[in-house]
């Protein structure tokens, strides 16, 4: 299956299935006519098969060590990858960025097993103003990898792309609303 078809089947689940209309409050503190929930299909198995497919096509043109994001936008989608990379047999490891450090444990920000020197493939389900991204690569450089590239599912158009070039980043979502046809 080729790549365009992986993204249009994607695509297409996600304009019937995460494209929402009303009010709502994004993380941002924005307000919006519709709401991207792509909770609803990055935890649903046929589109999370088809994530996994699309980022790993990411993982092997870009040859990335480890894929992973700030939790909890990122969880299901460095799962996704790293099970069909599995199934691939190709070699990926994943990691997760918390918002907080947690009282107990290993009290980490970066959980997983994330090294210096490897190269990184940040994900994101859906992003706006690329803040949640951008910490998250703060905490990434801070392990000593090398971010080659961020890609978040959906980019709503409102900042994520220029303040992710702005901190020298690479920024390639998959999507964004105007793919969707949605906007502000």
């Amino acid at each position: 299956m080729s790549d365009t078809s992986l993204r249009e089947q994607l695509l297409e689940l996600v304009k019937a299935r995460a494209v929402l209309h009303g009010e709502f409050t994004l993380k941002s503190g924005k307000k919006s006519r519709y709401y991207i929930d792509m909770r609803l299909l990055t935890l649903d198995a046929r589109a999370a098969h088809l994530i996994g497919r699309l980022m790993l096509d990411v993982v092997r043109r870009e040859r990335i060590d480890a894929v992973g994001g700030p939790s909890l936008g990122a969880d299901p989608i460095v799962g996704a990858t790293l099970a069909v990379a599995g199934g691939e047999r190709v070699p990926l490891s994943g990691f997760l960025v918390r918002s907080a450090v947690k009282e107990h444990g290993t009290q980490k920000l970066v959980e997983g097993p994330l090294k210096k020197g490897q190269r990184v493939l940040i994900v994101e389900d859906t992003v706006t103003t690329g803040g949640s991204l951008l910490k998250a690569a703060e905490e990434v450089k801070k392990v000593g990898a090398e971010i080659v590239m961020i890609a978040p599912l959906v980019d709503r158009l409102q900042g994520a792309r220029e303040a992710a070039e702005a901190a020298s980043y690479r920024f390639e979502p998959i999507f964004t609303v105007r793919d969707l046809g949605v906007g502000e």
